[in-house]
């Protein structure tokens, strides 16, 4: 559940962040979070810290560390009810697993390590009994694992013939082309819809999408799948960091909008997000951008609302991320003066960032739309 029930008129010009700030007794790096609904959150991150809450986020539980698992940097984790989820890590090399818990997170299970010893984790996707992780290029080849069956244990690698149930993934990479570990958010999509995601590097950032084998009138298969450019920060530290998308259907994406910048220079205000109408074929610069850097983004329905949030800040987009401005702590609501920075990652109405931070939107933050 990602809604969230909303009733101030909101202008450009005074707009309350309304950020509450949760207390969860941690100050390890938070870079994970998932929502499930029904009161239920989990969040995840470094020196291996997975947490949990039954009750909105007013109390938060220690869960029990895997085992070998002190030290790793849980960026990215994905829960299904108040007992099962599945935490990824990112690091180099073995660095980077998998670990599944269904009895809350009492104990934990081993599902996968990375094989490469040159690889990195960015992201992963569980859905309808099927899984994908996606990880930097290696030798200018993307590096991207499937498991199909009911257990996710039998993780695959996609080769350049193989497919995951009829998908067609493009796995050349350009060299520098990366991809970035922030939220979990740079690869979206499930078996119906296909599977998108972006990346960075000093070329620029590209959208890459794969969909399901589809018969042809002529009894054939083709496959919709291709690479188009993202018109945002360019370098080293630089690109597309999440991705988000808005009225989708059972088949199409519908609005994308994809964030980022250089998280080197957190403040520089150029090359932050663009929008695609088109299921990401075509991109458009925003004409207002995000005020620096920013590492997630989402799309609240209920209002029509995106909301992206970074080190400095955060920023909303009322017409598909053509515009964007600051929404900033109100301080007659009581909020922290920094309440609108320092996140890392969002599953609405939450966010996560450094320093065992959580924060939960208020229900009068946005407004809600015709």
């Amino acid at each position: 559940m990602r809604a969230i029930l909303l009733a101030l008129t909101l202008t450009a010009a005074s707009a309350p962040a309304q950020w509450q700030i949760l207390d969860a007794h941690t100050t390890t790096d938070l870079r994970g979070i998932d929502n499930v609904g029904k009161g239920i959150i989990w969040a995840s991150g470094t020196n291996g810290t997975i947490l949990r809450s039954e009750d909105d986020g007013s109390l938060w539980q220690h869960c029990t560390i895997p085992p070998g698992a002190e030290h790793l940097d849980f960026r990215g984790i994905q829960a299904f009810d108040a007992n099962t989820a599945i935490v990824m890590s990112s690091g180099k090399g073995d660095l980077s697993r998998l670990y599944e818990t269904t009895d809350g997170c009492q104990t934990w299970k081993l599902l996968f390590t990375n094989p490469d010893k040159d690889g990195f984790w960015d992201a992963l996707v569980v859905q309808k009994g099927l899984g994908l992780l996606i990880g930097d290029p290696v030798a200018n080849r993307f590096q991207i694992y499937g498991a199909e069956d009911a257990a996710l244990e039998k993780w695959q690698r996609i080769g350049e013939t193989s497919s995951l149930r009829s998908f067609r993934f493009d796995l050349d990479a350009y060299p520098g082309e990366t991809l970035f570990a922030a939220s979990n958010s740079v690869l979206r999509g499930s078996p119906v819809q296909g599977f998108i995601f972006v990346s960075g590097g000093i070329l620029g950032s590209k959208f890459s999408l794969a969909s399901e084998q589809r018969q042809t009138p002529d009894g054939g298969a083709s496959y919709m799948s291709f690479k188009s450019s993202i018109p945002v920060a360019k370098g080293d530290t630089s690109g597309a960091f999440s991705l988000g998308a808005a009225n989708q259907s059972m088949t199409h994406f519908g609005e994308l909008v994809a964030v980022g910048g250089n998280y080197a220079m957190p403040d520089e205000g150029h090359g932050i997000s663009a929008w695609s109408k088109d299921g990401g074929q075509h991109w458009k610069a925003s004409k207002t951008q995000p005020h620096g850097y920013r590492s997630a983004v989402a799309y609240d329905d209920p209002t029509k609302t995106w909301i992206t949030v970074g080190p400095n800040g955060t920023d909303i987009s009322t017409d598909d991320g053509h515009n964007w401005h600051p929404l900033k702590p109100d301080p007659k609501s009581g909020d922290q003066p920094d309440a609108d920075q320092h996140w890392n990652a969002l599953s609405l109405p939450y966010a996560v960032g450094p320093h065992g931070r959580i924060g939960l939107l208020r229900p009068d933050a946005l407004s809600p739309r015709p």
